[in-house]
């Protein structure tokens, strides 16, 4: 019943959304005004307005300490696919299903799938879907992936919006420059760590793009999805591991309750082995508007200074 429930909500709203009206799209594309985009996550919000600059008003449906995999659409969000020029999501499916609702809108509006372009190759998969061909969707914890994310976003935002073409274009190769600076901050930092100390524990599994890019063994208590449930086994077996190879720190999530954690360091301290909590990291949303962390770079470097100075 409640599925049923479920599905007949996501008709009513596509229902909705579809009946919009596309006149101020119309004007925007002629620029008699500035465009306004709606991104899902925080990142995306970052993103986006560092390439659309000015010429954009950008809105996230997702704020600060929102878990992606358990969002669900609300009124107000559907107001803001309504009068969107552009819509702007992640894929690999971190917005569950709501991915369905971004494919039906993608006949009417532009709608962009981020990581649409992203090789292959570069992605991880894992094996928690029932064909085993999950895609881990936390593409931005890798600076050169999220940096072939904005060529994307960028590209497709100049095919939409050609008289914008130029400024967006101008604006993404100097914020990519930024990213490139980044990256190489992050490796220098992650060098500074023993490598036998490199061993990132958290809640669920967000960081293996991170890990992968940076050299850095990641285990978690939950999959790539916090949806996903753990139980006594996996609290076990992850203390065990932490025992073994000796750990010293682990970490919470901004996004994500630090109960899965606090249950890890008690059956750590039952064994003898005394672990702490090296604060938060902010794993499926960034910090605070009006804060550091509330930017990309901000989050990503916050999150490098924690892990650095946790596993030193």
């Amino acid at each position: 019943m409640f599925l049923k429930i479920k599905y007949f909500i996501g008709i009513v709203l596509l229902a909705l959304i579809f009946s919009c009206q596309t006149a101020k799209h119309e004007q925007a594309a002629q620029g008699s005004e500035k465009l306004y985009i709606v991104c899902t996550t925080q990142m995306l919000g970052d993103l986006v307005s560092n390439i659309t600059g000015d010429a954009a008003v950008v809105e996230t449906l997702m704020g600060p300490g929102v878990d992606p995999h358990y969002y669900k659409a609300t009124q107000g969000d559907l107001k803001k696919l309504e009068k969107a020029d552009a819509i702007v999501y992640n894929g690999l499916h971190l917005e569950g299903k709501m991915q369905e609702v971004f494919e039906h809108l993608a006949k009417t509006k532009v709608v962009i799938t981020a990581t649409q372009n992203l090789p292959q190759g570069e992605l991880i998969y894992t094996n928690e879907a029932e064909d085993g061909k999950s895609v881990d969707p936390h593409v931005w914890h890798d600076v050169e992936l999220w940096t072939k994310v904005g060529a994307t976003i960028t590209a497709n935002l100049n095919k939409a919006f050609s008289e914008q073409a130029n400024n967006f274009t101008k604006n993404f190769e100097s914020y990519s420059k930024k990213l490139s600076k980044t990256h190489k901050q992050i490796k220098s930092s992650i060098n500074r760590i023993p490598k036998k100390q490199r061993i990132l524990i958290t809640s669920h599994d967000a960081f293996s793009y991170y890990g992968k890019q940076y050299g850095v063994e990641v285990n978690a208590l939950q999959g790539i999805s916090t949806v996903a449930e753990y139980g006594l086994r996996d609290i076990v077996e992850l203390t065990a591991f932490i025992v073994e190879h000796n750990v010293k720190t682990v970490f919470v999530e901004s996004s994500v309750s630090d109960k899965s954690i606090k249950a890890v360091v008690e059956g750590c301290a039952q064994n003898g082995h005394e672990i702490k909590i090296g604060g938060y990291l902010y794993s499926d949303a960034m910090g605070a508007s009006d804060t550091k962390e509330g930017t990309y770079i901000g989050m990503i470097m916050h999150n490098t200074n924690f892990i650095t100075e946790g596993l030193k």
